[in-house]
């Protein structure tokens, strides 16, 4: 008999657990919609008419100054150049101007950055001697380290031979 007693409560301690092990279904729950009656498009505003304004054309377009080999005198080509840079600057008083000097790959390294500063301070005297406030301009040499063409050919190379006028 103890036997069928203990038989009897292992088979009521499965049919406890027996439902509890089993998936419960949830159901979903449904959200009302909230139903938003329709709106009427807002009245139309009326445009102003669209007036073509003329392109106006970059404020500065400062020109380059090219230089011959191993030269860093402003030869006489570009001095109209320089000139009409230098009126530009006049025009806007409170812009400043960083004059870069740039060489060719040919020389070395030490030389083409002096050689470069030499190109930049040509300039900047120029503007200088035309009338703009020294303390507008800065300059830097890059020598070598920026080529306009990685080229090696003549033609490369004086594009490369150059003071390139940055505005800041």
């Amino acid at each position: 008999m103890a036997r069928y007693q203990w038989l009897i409560v292992v088979l009521v301690i499965v049919l406890v657990m027996l439902p509890a092990c089993a998936k419960k279904q949830v159901a979903p729950v449904e959200q009302p919609v909230e139903q938003v009656p329709p709106t009427a498009p807002p009245p139309a505003v009326e445009q102003p008419p669209v007036v073509e304004q003329p392109a106006v054309a970059d404020e500065f377009v400062l020109g380059d100054v090219y230089y011959d080999f191993d030269k860093y005198s402003i030869r006489d080509e570009y001095k109209d150049v320089l000139v009409k840079n230098a009126e530009q600057l006049m025009a806007s008083p409170n812009r400043k101007l960083l004059v870069e000097g740039h060489c060719d790959a040919r020389g070395t390294n030490e030389y083409n950055m002096a050689l470069g500063e030499k190109r930049a301070k040509s300039v900047v005297d120029f503007y200088v001697t035309y009338g703009i406030d020294k303390a507008r301009i800065t300059w830097i040499s890059y020598g070598e380290e920026k080529p306009f063409d990685t080229g090696s050919s003549e033609t490369a190379w004086a594009k490369n031979r150059r003071a390139h006028m940055v505005l800041q």
